[in-house]
């Protein structure tokens, strides 16, 4: 069901001569030089709209470099005064809300760990609502839709319709060669269910290195997202936060001019094949169903067989064979493993459950 939030529209509060919108900046606030010399090199990129920096950085362990506080909020006025960019940072509590505001701070942005907590989010909210200020909204830290649309309904409830979403990735307990799992599959159902809301990548935090930056930014916009809050330092190799992620403006210059922008609709005759095509898709979806609802229905008859035979529901050794099988004459047709296991794990879950309901069913008379 689609959420019932009210968005102003983005291009209606930040007029963008270029798209995608790019909002970029280094980590952390080191010095007014560092700085500086970043928003001097970002400005000098057409599509950089946006300077973020971190002022105030919440860290997992105290001891370690955790932003240097109020008075980088000074240098982000002078970056506005002398580059003309927009600027942003990232506000965990009402007093960091009411210091940016005072030093006009264009857009607040709220971080993984402090949408976690609904206390936070509504102390923040409550701190921001009477302010004209935009809100960015990053995911949680674990995949949970749920917690990030909590966060930005409840921003709404308080007033505030100027929000965007940053996808900056998950926590994942597997191995990938990401930071954080970008779970394309998250952004794509908020999209879904709040089709006005804007929602930017943050590539940076999903791949934890410079490698992976474009293809991830490129597959994001393809993903008809509306732009990208990326990570950039005038020098990243002595940067005192995340070196690794960081590039320079004149890298981010680089991957912008290589990346396609595609159309959201095409010309008529594209129109016509991609109706074509989409109707075959859903003509074998159709088929698929059916054959899904089929094999189930075989299964309570097996289900029903085995209570009869006082046989356990499940078989090790047949699905251990069945599972090999499967996957490899998936492999065979061109489909990845990964997505033959997943499928046919979510199959055999239902097929226990319904053999499960079959030997708890009164027998009848």
């Amino acid at each position: 069901m689609a959420s019932q939030l009210k968005i102003t529209p983005l291009e209606k509060w930040l007029p963008v001569s270029a798209q995608p919108l790019v909002i970029a900046g280094p980590c952390s606030a080191e010095n007014e030089r560092q700085v500086m010399e970043t928003a001097v090199g970002l400005a000098e990129i057409p599509q950089v709209r946006v300077f973020r920096s971190g002022i105030w950085k919440p860290r997992t362990r105290p001891g370690s470099f955790e932003g240097v506080g109020a008075k980088g909020l000074k240098w982000l006025q002078k970056v506005k005064a002398e580059t003309g960019l927009l600027t942003t940072v990232e506000v965990a509590n009402p007093r960091h809300v009411e210091e940016a505001i005072d030093h006009g701070i264009d857009i607040l942005w709220i971080g993984a760990r402090s949408v976690v907590n609904p206390f936070s989010v509504q102390e923040i909210g409550e701190a921001i609502a009477g302010h004209d200020i935009p809100v960015m909204v990053k995911n949680p830290l674990n995949p949970d839709l749920k917690t990030w649309l909590g966060a930005i309904e409840r921003l709404n409830s308080l007033g505030l319709e100027k929000i965007i979403a940053v996808h900056r990735g998950f926590s994942f307990f597997n191995h990938t060669p990401y930071r954080n799992a970008p779970m394309w599959e998250i952004p794509i159902e908020l999209k879904s269910l709040c089709p006005d809301l804007p929602i930017l990548v943050d590539p940076s935090h999903i791949c934890g290195n410079r490698e992976r930056l474009l293809p991830t930014i490129q597959k994001a916009l393809d993903l008809e997202m509306n732009g990208m809050m990326i990570e950039t330092h005038i020098n990243p190799a002595a940067a005192l936060t995340d070196k690794n992620q960081q590039i320079t403006p004149e890298q981010l210059a680089k991957i912008l001019s290589e990346i396609i922008l595609r159309r959201e609709t095409g010309n008529l005759e594209f129109s016509n094949k991609l109706e074509e095509l989409r109707s075959e898709i859903d003509k074998l979806d159709e088929e698929l169903i059916e054959i899904l609802a089929r094999r189930m229905n075989v299964v309570e008859e097996i289900g029903h067989f085995k209570k009869v035979n006082k046989i356990t529901i499940l078989q090790l050794k047949r699905w251990n064979k069945l599972l090999r099988d499967r996957v490899e004459a998936g492999i065979k047709l061109g489909l990845s493993r990964e997505f033959i296991m997943s499928l046919l794990q979510s199959v055999h879950e239902e097929g226990i459950q319904r053999q499960i309901e079959v030997m708890n069913r009164p027998d009848s008379d």
